[in-house]
């Protein structure tokens, strides 16, 4: 199997990248917030996450090796497949870890095609994947101090329906300062920075 590849990047549709590796392309599909982060024609190298059925080679990059463990810790469960596991990775490892640490499945009910009952098996094995291996969820130097407030359900619901993703929603809230006290004000505030 593929485990890393290091080339020249070229972004084709969103959420889906081209790793020029010595004159091979291999296409390579990524969250959509990295891929938003990626730029044409620089030197990457992607963590690879190879998912093989009869009927399809898929390759999925990452630019961590603790980011390509959650996609594949997501693989593993019964229901959830590549399209879902990538935009479960979308979502920010802070936010994961608040939703560990309150126990609030609602933070994932954000992402299509996640419903209650999904949200609290995948909250259940996160949970223990956080016991097992904290550092996945280490926050990254300069993270905002978003996993001590809680996310506004109703401005998270309103931007959706403005036709902003899960994952656009969750890393523009995150960045919102504490002191921000309406949906209202959040939901204006995020609207600057999508």
């Amino acid at each position: 199997m593929i485990a890393r590849l290091r080339g020249l990047l070229t972004r084709l549709s969103p959420g889906e990248v081209l790793v020029d590796v010595e004159g091979v392309g291999y296409r390579v599909h990524t969250p959509v917030t990295l891929w938003e982060a990626l730029k044409d024609g620089t030197e990457t190298e992607l963590w690879i996450s190879s998912y093989v059925r009869e009927d399809r080679f898929d390759l999925y990059g990452f630019v961590e090796q603790s980011e390509r463990m959650l996609f594949e810790r997501f693989l593993a469960q019964q229901g959830i497949g590549p399209k879902l596991a990538l935009e479960l990775c979308s979502i920010p490892q802070s936010t994961l870890l608040q939703a560990i640490q309150q126990q609030n499945p609602a933070l994932l009910l954000s992402v299509k095609g996640v419903g209650k009952k999904k949200a609290e098996k995948i909250l259940l094995d996160l949970r223990s994947l956080a016991d097992s291996s904290p550092e996945l969820f280490a926050l990254q130097p300069g993270a905002s101090g978003m996993q001590h407030t809680t996310l506004d359900p109703d401005a998270i619901e309103a931007l959706q329906c403005l036709g902003y993703s899960s994952s656009q929603v969750l890393h523009a809230l995150q960045k919102l300062s504490p002191d921000l006290t309406t949906t209202e004000d959040r939901v204006t505030a995020a609207l600057q920075t999508l």
